[in-house]
């Protein structure tokens, strides 16, 4: 049987930065036994064929799954080394002397089980919840995936000034040159069928004559 996909959303404060992993405390009577994704909201993803791997990771039916992406400076982040089955066999949190190059980035999918796990683990040194901690119990329990998020593909982390100033000037280049959008939730919707030229039309209205409802009529006039 085909699984299908699902979507669910709600707003749930964090009152203090309590880490990552504390997302699935909070969010724990929400979820009630379902599978889920986090991502963080200053993380950037681009690629084509980035819907399948995250097609990949959905359909996994246990576990976690978290994608890991070639850097240069691997001691900035958290980071994977692999057994010569090219398992994981240790997550670091920025090493000193790094087990490989590949980054752990900020876009996890996780089974119905992450609450439970989350109850049992220790706030850190900085009083946090860490995911490299939570992403442990999954690889304990032999329940870790990974999907590499290889050539082609960007991952742009805009936690700083210097990295926004970066990630906009990406988006920036790549929206003049090719006449796309970047992450255009209509135009995706719209493709796939989930909204039609009425509720483009009534979108298009709220943004007037700016340079996105212009795009979003354009949709229109391709069609």
């Amino acid at each position: 049987m085909e699984k299908k996909w699902g979507i669910s959303l709600t707003y749930i404060t964090q009152h203090k930065p309590d880490g990552i992993a504390q997302a699935y405390l909070l969010a724990k009577n929400f979820l009630n036994g379902a599978p889920s994704a986090l991502i963080l909201g200053d993380n950037i993803f681009f690629g084509d064929g980035l819907s399948n791997l995250l097609r990949n990771a959905f359909e996994k039916e246990s576990g976690a799954t978290i994608f890991c992406y070639h850097v240069s400076d691997p001691t900035r982040y958290g980071v994977v080394g692999f057994d010569s089955q090219q398992n994981i066999n240790q997550i670091i949190e920025k090493p000193s002397k790094p087990p490989s190059n590949y980054a752990i980035t900020g876009l996890y999918f996780l089974d119905g089980d992450a609450p439970l796990y989350a109850q049992t683990i220790k706030p850190s040194n900085r009083n946090e919840l860490e995911i490299t901690s939570f992403l442990e119990i999954y690889k304990q329990h032999n329940m870790l995936n990974y999907e590499l998020v290889g050539r082609g593909f960007a991952w742009l982390d805009t936690g700083t000034h210097r990295s926004l100033l970066d990630a906009g000037e990406f988006v920036k280049t790549l929206q003049e040159r090719q006449g796309l959008q970047v992450g255009c939730p209509e135009e995706i919707a719209f493709d796939k069928g989930w909204i039609g030229e009425t509720e483009i039309a009534n979108i298009i209205n709220e943004h007037g004559k700016n340079d996105y409802g212009n795009y979003l009529k354009n949709l229109l006039n391709k069609k």
